[in-house]
C-alpha cells in the first residue's frame, strides 16, 4: 500500500487490504481521465459536503438518508493494469496516469483508491466471486455506484444490473449512473452516442482520446470538466530554440501519458512546487509536440516556449494546460522560415489567450 498525503488529505492507493480503511462506500470502475461522466458515478460514494463540490443539483432522498449510516470512506476501486492492456499485452497510454488520477480524486474529496491487481486470477473471477471476495470480504462494502455500462467478472459477462441483484443478496445497495452525456452547458443524463461532442455526446474516455488526437482541445476539456494538462519535469535539450530567439523548455513526461495530435498549441504553464504539486507561478506561452523534422528530429518530443520569460527552469515540475491547437507540425525549408512561423504563432496565441482571459 501507499500512502499519497497532501494538505491534510490522504488517499491511499492499495494493491491489498493491508491497511486498508473500512467500511468502504465504492465507486467502481477504470476512470481514466476522471472526466465529467467519472464524477458523476464518483459523487454517491462521496460525504454531502464533497457531494456538493462535484455536483450542484440537489441531494436526492436516498443520499441524504445515508447521512445518518455508519461512517463509511470514500473508495474508487480501479485496475491496474489497464484491463486492456492486460489481455492484448501491448502498453496503454492513460489520459491521467497514478500520479495525476489520485490528484483528481483528492480534489473530489475521495478518501482512498484502491488499485486491484488485473491478473489471470482476478479476470476469471466469476461475478458472485467478484463481489463475495473483493467486494464484501475485502473491502467490507456497504454501499456501490457504477455506471450504466460497467461491466465485470469472467469475460465481462457481470452487468450493471447483475452487480445489483448480487449485492442486494448482501444488502449492498447498488447506484446505476446513467450515462453521460455533454448539451454544452451541463453533463446530462441520456443513453445517445454522437461523434460530435457538441450535439449530445456520451462523455467517455474514448471519446476524449479521440477529440485530442483530432487536436479538437476545446471539446476534450469541455468533456473533461478542465484543461487537458502535460505534466513533466524540464530536462536539457538541444538548444536548439535559443539559436533562433525562441528558447523552449524541454518537459520529460510520463511514458504512459497520451499525448494529443503533434504540433503546435497555444498554452498556459504552471511552475509547480516541488513539496506540495501548489502552482507558484503561471506564465503563458506555445507548445510544440512532435519530432520536430525540419532539424531532422529522431524522436517525439514535448517543448514549450514561454512569453516574456527569463530564468533558469532546469529541474522544475512543469503543469502545461491546453488551450488550442494552432498547427499541424510541419518541415520549414530553413531554420529563418521556422523562425518566422513560430512568431506568427506566438501572435495568434496571445490573441487566443488573452481572448479566453477577458471572457
Amino acid at each position: 500500500m501507499l500512502n499519497l498525503s497532501q494538505n491534510g488529505c490522504s488517499v491511499w492507493v492499495a494493491s491489498s487490504s493491508e491497511g486498508l480503511l473500512t467500511p468502504t462506500a465504492v465507486a467502481l470502475g477504470k476512470f481514466d481521465g476522471v472526466h465529467l461522466g467519472h464524477q458523476r458515478v464518483i459523487q454517491p460514494v462521496l460525504h454531502p459536503s464533497d457531494r456538493l463540490s462535484v455536483a450542484s443539483s440537489p441531494q436526492s432522498k436516498e443520499n441524504q438518508q445515508l447521512t445518518n449510516q455508519e461512517y463509511t470512506y470514500s473508495t474508487v476501486v480501479t485496475f491496474d493494469p489497464h484491463p486492456q492492456e492486460f489481455f492484448t499485452g501491448q502498453p496503454r497510454t492513460l489520459l491521467t496516469p497514478l500520479d495525476e488520477k489520485v490528484q483528481q480524486l483528492r480534489s473530489l474529496g475521495v478518501e482512498q483508491l484502491v488499485l486491484l491487481p488485473f491478473d489471470k486470477e482476478l479476470s476469471a473471477l466469476t461475478p458472485e466471486e467478484f463481489v463475495q471476495k473483493i467486494l464484501v470480504q475485502q473491502l467490507q462494502c456497504q454501499r456501490i455506484s457504477i455506471g450504466q455500462d460497467f461491466c465485470f467478472g469472467e469475460k465481462r459477462s457481470g452487468t450493471a444490473k447483475d452487480l445489483q441483484l448480487i449485492a442486494a443478496k448482501h444488502n449492498i445497495p447498488v447506484t446505476i449512473v446513467p450515462l453521460q452525456t455533454y448539451t454544452g452547458d451541463s453533463p446530462t443524463q441520456s443513453s445517445c452516442v454522437s461523434t460530435n461532442p457538441t450535439q449530445d455526446a456520451r462523455i467517455s474516455t474514448s471519446l476524449i482520446r479521440q477529440t485530442l488526437e483530432q487536436g479538437d482541445i476545446e471539446n476534450a476539456n469541455l468533456l473533461l470538466g478542465r484543461p487537458y494538462t502535460l505534466f513533466g519535469v524540464v530536462v536539457q535539450g538541444q538548444h536548439l530554440g535559443r539559436t533562433i530567439g525562441f528558447p523552449t523548455a524541454n518537459l520529460q513526461l510520463p511514458k504512459e501519458k497520451f499525448l494529443p495530435r503533434q504540433g503546435v498549441y497555444a498554452v498556459r504553464v504552471f511552475t509547480l512546487s516541488e513539496t506540495s504539486n501548489a502552482a507558484s507561478s503561471e506564465s503563458l506561452g506555445v507548445m510544440n509536440i512532435g519530432n520536430r523534422p525540419t532539424v531532422n528530429g529522431t524522436y517525439s518530443s514535448a517543448e514549450v516556449h514561454l512569453f516574456d520569460w527569463s530564468g533558469d527552469l532546469y529541474g522544475k515540475k512543469l503543469a502545461v494546460e491546453l488551450v488550442k491547437f494552432l498547427r499541424p507540425e510541419q518541415k520549414f525549408a530553413s531554420l529563418e522560415a521556422l523562425k518566422t512561423q513560430i512568431q506568427l504563432d506566438c501572435v495568434v496565441a496571445k490573441e487566443i489567450l488573452s481572448a479566453e482571459w477577458e471572457q
